[in-house]
């Protein structure tokens, strides 16, 4: 695997890590792809994407030949194609007896193995069933980590598959997203940083998978990034410094950052050039995708092609109304403040919306409306200013479709460009 040899050979290198099952995501992330030589990692979380179906309805079989459907699609090659399952351990279920929960854990983690995901993030940090809280102990979290490496090495050996790696840690939020106002973050200290390796590889061997350990490549930390409904937490190196040194303390490891969304290109290359070879985004793909499918909408009326009771963005409110459990725990306030937040919190709590079959109506109307006519390039700029330069350049269609993928692939560039900086340093 990819990550597995540039950590072995001391040459860690930046991969972005998209968090997405949004098909038009994950198109526009591939579609980026082909421009280079390198492997594209998807990322499903435990939400997402579980034995039961998560949120998507998807098993992590099921997931798979998704994505490999919309590679073929657009010919890019499986071979440089990775998956990986994000925050796989209990968090589903952790209101249920910790060991019915853990057993859940076991049962999902076995189904990402035998699916052949090859990058698997396990985390056993939260509290569950009848856990002190508001978190286990450290070594419980190493050993019950361990446990779950333990079933997906047995997974994989059954199945005749290449063994994964791991990336162990979590000192972020819960799948999800923060649910509260960023206040001050805390950076992870160094010597935790330290001590949870130390305590993972305790665990490891105590549960008798050493050579497992080996292949534990990526430490999930918390360099100061994060974002809530309304602001974004920025990078900021000099805050970061102590703990980016302590990768000298942990050969063999990147550090792993979630919730990059949203940073601007210099703070990725800043996480780059300071260990972060792991750049995990995916609401911050959903929410430029919302954003450009809401220009489109603005653009669709101002022709007179879509009544104002059907637009996306009318039919997604009475959606998100009829069905608030995905956001309300989320969005706070006075009434107008809540649907504000619905329709453009950084949260993107809408992302859970796009897979109803009412959404996809609605977008697919909005599409083929504007099919029927071609799209006047000042309008693009009008509603669509982000991405008219690559219509105006010839880049980029001005076919929604291509708009749709061109606001994706906006969003993704300080992503390439700061892996480009790492691997052109090296």
């Amino acid at each position: 695997m990819f990550l597995a040899n540039e950590v072995a050979n001391g040459r860690p290198r930046a991969i972005t890590s998209v968090c997405s099952a949004h098909p038009l995501v994950i198109e526009a992330t591939l579609l980026s792809g082909l421009t280079t030589d390198e492997p594209v990692l998807i990322e499903a979380t435990c939400n997402q994407v579980n034995q039961d179906g998560g949120y998507t309805g998807m098993t992590p079989a099921v997931f798979r030949e998704f994505v490999e459907t919309i590679a073929k699609k657009i010919s890019f090659p499986i071979d440089r194609l990775m998956l990986g399952g994000d925050h796989l351990g209990p968090n589903p279920w952790r209101t249920l007896p910790a060991e019915v929960a853990m057993a859940k854990a076991d049962a999902m983690i076995e189904s990402y193995a035998r699916a052949g995901f090859s990058k698997l993030h396990l985390d056993t940090s939260m509290a569950i069933g009848d856990d002190a809280s508001p978190a286990p102990q450290e070594d419980v979290v190493a050993a019950r980590a361990a446990r779950l490496a333990s079933i997906a090495e047995a997974a994989t050996r059954e199945a005749g598959l290449p063994k994964p790696v791991y990336i162990i840690g979590t000192e972020v939020p819960v799948p999800g997203g923060a649910r509260e106002t960023l206040g001050a973050i805390e950076v992870t200290r160094p010597e935790d940083a330290v001590r949870t390796v130390e305590l993972h590889n305790h665990a490891f061997r105590a549960a008798g998978i050493a050579d497992a350990f080996m292949r534990c490549v990526g430490l999930v930390v918390q360099p100061g990034v994060e974002f809530d409904s309304d602001n974004v937490a920025i990078y900021q190196p000099d805050k970061a410094a102590a703990l980016a040194e302590a990768l000298s303390q942990i050969p063999g490891f990147v550090f792993e950052a979630h919730s990059t969304d949203y940073q601007p290109p210099e703070a990725l290359a800043a996480l780059v050039r300071d260990g972060f070879g792991i750049l995990k985004v995916g609401p911050g793909l959903t929410f430029a995708l919302r954003e450009t499918l809401y220009g489109l909408d603005s653009i669709a009326v101002e022709l007179g092609l879509l009544e104002p009771a059907k637009r996306v963005s009318v039919v997604m409110e009475r959606l998100m109304l009829d069905r608030p459990a995905d956001w309300t725990a989320h969005y706070h306030g006075m009434p107008s403040r809540q649907q504000i937040q619905r329709h453009f919190s950084y949260s993107d709590r809408i992302r859970y919306y796009w897979h109803s079959p009412i959404a996809q109506t609605a977008v697919q109307r909005l599409v083929e409306a504007l099919d029927r006519h071609t799209i006047p390039k000042p309008l693009i700029s009008q509603y669509l200013g982000a991405i008219y330069p690559k219509v105006i350049s010839g880049r980029a269609k001005s076919t929604a479709r291509s708009l749709l993928i061109s606001g994706v692939q906006h969003a993704l560039e300080g992503y390439g460009s700061a892996s480009h900086w790492q691997s052109s340093a090296l």
